[in-house]
């Protein structure tokens, strides 16, 4: 008794979501092709508006390509951002050495006067 009722709960949901309908449009699509499709799996896909093998395919080889790319590309920026940070550090490592430069220029500056007195 339990497996009926599990039965008609889930005919209920599939006729209240629309999938019974949908799928008797396409069967009745399909019950009156004159000439019948190779694959009815396919007919049946395509209906449903799902792609085709050869669009899946084709879309699986596009999903490759873009997935080698963006992976190039994640690369490519962990590259730059290395390099940024390496410019960044030679930079103040850059300005540490002219504040010594200077700071060094200044204390020659004061040497130099007070031997003068």
């Amino acid at each position: 008794m339990e497996k009926e009722a599990k039965k008609e709960g889930f005919r209920k949901y599939l006729e209240a979501s629309g999938v019974l309908d949908a799928l008797t449009k396409v069967l009745v699509a399909l019950y009156e092709q004159n000439d019948k499709p190779s694959s009815a799996l396919e007919f049946v896909q395509q209906k449903l508006g799902g792609p085709s093998l050869s669009e899946y395919e084709k879309l699986q080889a596009e999903l490759s390509e873009l997935q080698i790319k963006y992976n190039e590309l994640i690369k490519e920026n962990q590259e730059r951002c290395k390099e940024l940070e390496e410019l960044k550090h030679t930079q103040v490592e850059a300005s540490a050495n002219k504040e010594l430069d200077v700071g060094n220029t200044h204390d020659d500056e004061l040497n130099t006067d007070v031997v003068k007195f």
